[in-house]
């Protein structure tokens, strides 16, 4: 490939890649517009495309034409010609006064309106209000200006256009062009999967019309608009596609939290019985309580304990049950008794220099014999991410349609590890066995650097994965492991602060650290039961500043 520095109109380059990449795998799915587009735009003049794609890559829909000055187009007037022509581009836009002030400089508006007096010397915000009294409504750029600031002002017509192409492309809005750049500079470097040319991430043009549907609910969401209209305007939701009914989940989930905070409990509660987004039965639950509906709150808590969604589910619940039997005069139940976990209760005077808690009981712990490093959540993630990295990056239908995944398109989904079970097993045999140290050491040396969801490249050193992979049982390694896969988004954290490492006696302790005042986490808490239930070493430090 090219570099980037090398090339001067890289950005075209990556550009048509996404045309002829769109235009494979996606003709069928596209509009009239997006096929017209696909056709006509390599007709252009070469100046023309990188003035256009240039544009796109900007920010804004408006911009002066003393502002795009690219040595490799040229004259950039010249090259908007036949953008306008196709209708792409608008070479004097309708522009509204607070438009206008973005476009313009202080003393270009200070001479566009002959301001004199204090108005001159104001500070822009300033003379914006002032002028919105006496001018309104909109005008052509060229008559707002005139002779004041002899300037030329574009507005790329297009941009929604090319915004659906990177959708298409990439399956998101939150991937954009920048993209090819850091790729090609090596700033981010992704796993070469072999997929299918046919893999692609919409299967139907409803696919695509239901999502753009459902992000404008949610940018509107996101704007303060009341959560109801938002609601009323969602799309029917699509019959088979799991991932859009996950991303409507998400936002009716959002518009419940929201109507919670607004105090409307019938309203939140009509949003959380429809949706089926983790965590969303809980709060239907809590609502029916904060509503005092106590008697329905006590069915639903019934029924969700007889089949918890998750084990975060199973946590709220506990918590929820005895007010609710209380509230309705049920016989108290026996309390639920956590397995017992080791505390580490520590005295320690306040670092005199920049300090956090979990380095200095880090520092403190640490022995030439017993080191102690502070991984948290990377290094159950990266051991297990440099494991089954065959498994994570495999070719499933659906999972990989473009070059740039960091990780599979469905890894959040339920079925994620049933469809790759047979992989994941052959995975986990390797722990039985002992062949999973070289895997892991393989995959390191090999994958280094590439785009992972599990692993922690920049935390992974050689002394760290060494103590690991010596002082770690393969069979705790499995438990792990297999939690992560029971719900990946879920139990990815939580995992405990530090692990301490006894490489004479080949064994490990993880301490998880609480500062004054601070305390356990829900996902915190579900991973110490874990490790203790199944006897994996952990303890609870607690630290206290001494006087």
């Amino acid at each position: 490939m090219i570099r980037v520095l090398e090339n001067p109109f890289y950005y075209l380059d990556n550009f048509h890649q996404v045309l002829q990449w769109i235009g494979e795998r996606y003709s069928d799915l596209l509009n009239d517009d997006e096929n017209a587009f696909l056709q006509r735009f390599p007709a252009l003049p070469q100046p023309s495309r990188a003035l256009f794609v240039r544009m796109v890559m900007r920010k804004g829909e408006l911009f002066r034409a003393s502002k795009l000055s690219y040595p490799e187009i040229g004259c950039t007037v010249s090259a908007a010609a036949p953008l306008a022509a196709e209708g792409w581009l608008d070479e004097d836009p309708l522009v509204t006064l607070d438009e206008l002030f973005e476009l313009l400089q202080k003393p270009e508006i200070v001479a566009v309106f002959s301001l004199a007096g204090h108005e001159r010397s104001a500070r822009k915000a300033e003379q914006l209000e002032a002028l919105r009294e006496r001018h309104d409504g909109e005008h052509r750029f060229s008559a707002w200006c005139g002779e004041a600031a002899p300037d030329r002002a574009w507005r790329i017509l297009s941009k929604p256009l090319c915004d659906r192409l990177r959708l298409i492309f990439f399956g998101n809005y939150h991937q954009d062009w920048s993209e090819f750049v850091l790729s090609d500079l090596g700033i981010y470097r992704y796993e070469k999967v072999e997929f299918s040319p046919s893999a692609r991430g919409f299967r139907s043009r409803r696919d695509i019309d239901e999502y753009l549907a459902l992000h404008a609910c949610r940018e509107r969401f996101a704007d303060g608009e009341d959560p109801l209209a938002v609601l009323a305007d969602m799309p029917p939701p699509s019959p088979d596609n799991e991932w859009l009914h996950s991303r409507r989940h998400k936002l009716q989930f959002q518009i419940g939290q929201q109507l919670e905070k607004l105090s409307n409990w019938p309203a939140a509660f009509s949003v959380y019985e429809q949706c089926g987004y983790p965590g969303a039965r809980a709060r239907a639950i809590r609502v029916l309580e904060k509503d005092e509906r106590f008697g329905l709150a006590y069915e639903w808590l019934q029924r969700a304990q007889a089949a918890p969604e998750s084990e975060a589910e199973r946590q709220a619940l506990l918590r929820m049950a005895p007010r609710l039997r209380r509230k309705l005069g049920h016989m108290r139940e026996p309390a639920h008794k956590r397995t017992a976990v080791e505390r580490l209760d520590l005295s320690l005077p306040m670092p005199a220099e920049a300090w956090w808690v979990e380095g200095v009981v880090r520092d403190h712990l640490w022995r030439d014999d017993v080191p102690c490093y502070y991984v948290e959540n990377a290094l159950a993630n990266s051991l297990f991410g440099l494991l089954c990295w065959d498994a994570i990056f495999a070719a499933i239908p659906g999972a990989f349609f473009h070059p740039f995944h960091h990780a599979p398109a469905d890894l959040h989904s339920a079925d994620f590890q049933q469809r790759r079970a047979a992989l994941f097993a052959s995975c986990f045999a390797q722990l039985e066995d002992g062949r999973y140290r070289s895997t892991i050491l393989a995959n390191r040396a090999l994958k280094d650097g590439l785009q992972s969801p599990f692993v922690y490249w920049d935390v992974l050193d050689d002394e760290l994965l060494g103590h690991a992979l010596d002082c770690i049982p393969a069979a705790h390694l499995r438990k792990w492991f297999e939690r992560i896969l029971q719900d990946v988004k879920a139990n990815r954290s939580g995992f405990p602060d530090l692990i301490q490492f006894w490489p004479a006696e080949r064994r490990y302790n993880m301490v998880e650290v609480k500062g004054p005042g601070d305390r356990l986490q829900d996902n915190q808490l579900r991973w110490i039961d874990y490790c203790a239930e199944h006897a994996m070493p952990v303890s609870v430090c607690y630290l206290q500043w001494a006087e």
